[in-house]
């Protein structure tokens, strides 16, 4: 059962996950019915019982006979909810002292196809105002499908502009909210360059990923050139 799965993802024990379940089938039975419900040893059912009522998910409604009924799934659900946003508030504090945030400056090599595409997906999900895209029209079409509702997006090819990838390679660029980009290579044919004296690690596809204000802005104006350059042919500015 599904609901037996997410509740042990929150933290019960499979017994009183299915136990839980059974009340909630039931509404109100003693222990006896709810270890046949729940498909639960008898033995085990008291200690399980008081687990649930520990946690407010069962109360006692009757002692001749002792009966058990479910409490609010909402309300548990909802507490669930507050103690994991404060776990990860304290983690986000922890980590914060650990590993202060990157200097705006700072630029972060990326090496491998899965690497590059990965982070062109993170950028874009989390998109607020702005994308913008150029080059690798695949790319920029499922880019631009993971694009939240209501951020503009530009795409455009590389073309009629100076180039921005060495021989062997295909670039793409992507800027977003005029606050981070990435300029990525992809290698071309089958993914051995012609040997130009580029070391090993830049015949593979690799880029950039950075922060920095000023490549961010370059980024942007680029593809915006690009665009201009490429209308009403090829290039093409739409908002989600």
């Amino acid at each position: 059962m599904s609901a037996v799965i997410h509740l042990q993802a929150l933290g019960l024990t499979e017994y009183e996950a299915r136990a839980y379940t059974a009340l909630l089938a039931l509404g109100r039975a003693v222990p006896a019915r709810v270890a046949r419900q729940a498909g639960i040893p008898r033995p085990k059912i008291y200690e399980t019982l008081e687990r649930l009522e520990g946690r407010g998910l069962a109360a006692k409604v009757g002692q001749s006979p002792l009966e058990y009924a479910p409490l609010s799934a909402r309300e548990y659900l909802a507490r669930s909810r507050r103690a994991f946003d404060d776990r990860l508030g304290a983690l986000d504090r922890d980590l914060s002292r650990l590993a202060p945030d990157p200097a705006p400056e700072a630029v972060y090599h990326l090496y491998g196809e899965a690497a590059l595409r990965s982070m062109c997906e993170d950028l874009t999900l989390n998109a607020r105002r702005t994308v913008f895209m150029a080059g690798e029209p695949d790319l920029a079409s499922a880019l631009e499908k993971l694009t939240p509702r209501g951020v503009k997006v530009t795409i455009t090819p590389l073309a009629g502009l100076p180039a921005v990838a060495m021989e062997g390679e295909r670039a793409f660029l992507l800027a977003r909210d005029g606050e981070a980009a990435v300029i990525a290579h992809f290698v071309t044919g089958d993914g051995t360059p012609p040997e130009d004296g580029r070391p090993p690690h830049l015949r593979e596809p690799h880029g950039v990923h950075t922060h920095n204000p000023v490549i961010v802005h370059l980024i942007e104006g680029y593809v915006e050139l690009a665009a201009r350059q490429a209308q009403p042919a090829e290039g093409f500015t739409l908002g989600r």
